[in-house]
């Protein structure tokens, strides 16, 4: 597609023609990177891979369910596209359109492999986050992406893109802050949570979503470049972008280590410069920060402040039965951590003197990122050359991560990137992840803290809900009411918010009932430890990656697209 601008003062023959990246749809942005005349589209609309669940919702589905693949060459290199088509459902990750991206990351991992020839992969984050309407299908299949990701980036490059208005926001954001190398347009947004999502959690005053230069000034592509959380700043023209593409494609794998994900010593020291109660303005930021992703010195003291009274929570209440008399440590106030000798213990809690005030209820925020991801870290450390390692024990109970404005000036989505990143490298290197669900499980907090584990178990307990958003948000994203979102959930069960719903979607290893959910008594304690030895134990005979979780016996049943498109792909992936 081309379109004509005249620039003024110049007479018709000086018109500038130009090819808008912007402007094309998802299958024209992935033939325009490609090398003319290499696209192959897999998995495409004639394949009729729709998704399940919009239907029955009074949504039309789309033959393709919104993602394009194509394989084909970049410079004469192999290379295979996920695009995200902006225009279905706001680009929404749900339970097809995610298989289809994290089988391609996978299958481009395996021919790598095989190959010994690097076979990249490009994402064009066109993206609200999870599809809403398939809620919990997306939440896991956003964690599959980021584990793929994971999977091919020491073997090949994984490129992002985010080129168009929609942006990259939720949990495909974090995928995005694992990407080797970002590409981004002026009129691009990056962030954890939109705007709107901001406001109806937050208020008016934490975040407006209708000051568009706010906005822009927070999440734009410009800004995200600026402060170092992308890395090319490329025009919205698709030969411009094409070229910035072949620049990243034949710069290779990064060094190991030097990843955004992995640069905790970066993260440590931006944070520190941030001080919640009086902000820099975005400006201020690009100063204190600049365009590399290198450690900064800090412009004023922001320790953590002491908490006076520690609520007690589920979270809390269930890591102190589960650990006995193992002392709990402060990884920071609002991150503790319980070890023994064959396992340690994590658990995200509210601390009222949180310096950033929007993550003072337990929700994962900046800080806590970066606690979890460097407790992972220094365990993986610790055990290094032992023959046996030790597990690690999410225990589950948070809101959601946290919503304000300061978490994404910070880039909340990048330090979630990092947790995840710890997450995955403690579980490939023989740690067994296990993940305890007790109270709430919501939104990137549980991408963050919990969707990377082996396995997962959860309490069977009506205080457990395991859900994509808060439900007056997820109303005002759908434009539906609570009331009808909870009559959909009673017969469409990726929406529902009942922990007995999302065990028949495939991903529950164990469903607990237990005497006293909120006061565990001796033996529910000893039942949970009992549940989690197990686990440890699958943990430790299955997979490293996170195939189990299509191999359940609910997975068979409530699963079957997934399956479906990973059997298709992997056919047409070297067609004979």
């Amino acid at each position: 597609m081309t379109d004509t601008i005249l620039l003024e003062g110049q007479s018709w023959q000086q018109l500038l023609t130009r090819r808008s990246f912007i402007e094309l749809d998802a299958l024209g942005r992935a033939t325009a990177l490609l090398d003319p005349g290499s696209a192959r589209v897999l998995a495409g609309p004639f394949d009729r891979l729709e998704s399940p669940w919009l239907a029955p919702q009074g949504i039309t589905p789309q033959a393709d369910d919104g993602t394009t693949i194509a394989r084909g060459t970049v410079d004469g290199r192999p290379v295979v596209i996920a695009a995200i088509e902006q225009g279905f459902q706001g680009g929404g990750t749900g339970e097809v359109s995610g298989a289809k991206i994290s089988q391609a990351l996978l299958l481009a991992a395996r021919e790598t492999r095989a190959s010994r020839t690097p076979v990249a992969a490009v994402i064009l984050f066109e993206t609200g986050g999870v599809r809403l309407q398939e809620a919990n299908l997306g939440l896991n299949a956003v964690a599959e992406i980021c584990s793929a990701v994971l999977d091919l980036r020491p073997l090949a490059p994984v490129i992002g893109i985010v080129a168009g208005t929609v942006g990259s926001f939720g949990g495909m954001s974090i995928a995005a802050g694992l990407c080797t190398r970002l590409i981004v347009t002026p009129q691009a947004r990056i962030g954890l949570n939109g705007p709107a999502v901001i406001e109806q959690e937050g208020g008016v005053a934490e975040f407006d979503a209708s000051d568009h230069a706010l906005i822009w000034a927070i999440d734009g592509g410009e800004q995200r470049c600026a402060t170092g959380l992308a890395d090319d700043l490329v025009p919205d023209d698709a030969d411009l972008l094409r070229a910035a593409l072949i620049d990243a494609v034949n710069a290779g794998v990064a060094e190991a280590g030097q990843h955004r994900s992995q640069r905790l010593d970066v993260l440590a020291s931006r944070l520190a410069t941030l001080d919640p109660s009086d902000p820099p303005s975005p400006d201020d930021l690009r100063r204190l920060w600049g365009p590399r992703y290198t450690p900064v010195a800090a412009a004023k003291s922001a320790a953590e402040a002491a908490a006076v009274d520690y609520p007690q929570t589920r979270g809390r209440t269930w890591l102190r039965a589960l650990v006995g008399d193992a002392r709990i440590d402060r990884v920071i106030p609002s991150v503790l951590m319980a070890t023994t000798p064959t396992a340690s213990y994590l658990a995200v809690v509210p601390d009222p003197g949180n310096r950033f005030y929007r993550a003072r209820e337990g929700q994962v925020g900046l800080t806590e990122s970066l606690a979890l991801a460097q407790a992972v870290h220094d365990l993986v450390d610790a055990d290094d050359g032992k023959a046996v390692k030790r597990a690690i024990i999410a225990v589950v109970d948070l809101p959601s991560q946290a919503y304000g404005r300061n978490e994404e000036m910070g880039g909340l989505h990048q330090a979630m990137a990092a947790a995840v990143d710890a997450y995955h490298h403690a579980r490939n290197a023989g740690h067994p992840i296990v993940a305890f669900v007790v109270g709430t499980a919501l939104s990137g907090g549980f991408l963050t803290h919990g969707l990377q584990a082996n396995q997962i178990l959860a309490l069977d307990d009506p205080r457990v809900e395991i859900h994509a958003m808060h439900a007056a948000a997820a109303a005002r994203i759908t434009l539906r009411t609570v009331d009808e979102l909870n009559e959909l959930a009673k017969t469409i069960l990726p929406m529902s918010y009942r922990v007995e719903d999302w065990a028949k979607l495939g991903f529950c290893d164990g469903l607990l009932t237990v005497e006293n959910a909120d006061a565990p008594t001796p033996a529910d304690a000893e039942k949970a430890a009992t549940a989690i030895s197990d686990a440890i134990e699958r943990a430790r005979r299955g997979p490293r990656d996170l195939a189990n979780r299509l191999d359940s016996e609910a997975a068979v049943t409530t699963r079957h697209a997934s399956r479906a498109v990973r059997e298709l792909l992997a056919r047409q992936w070297n067609p004979e």
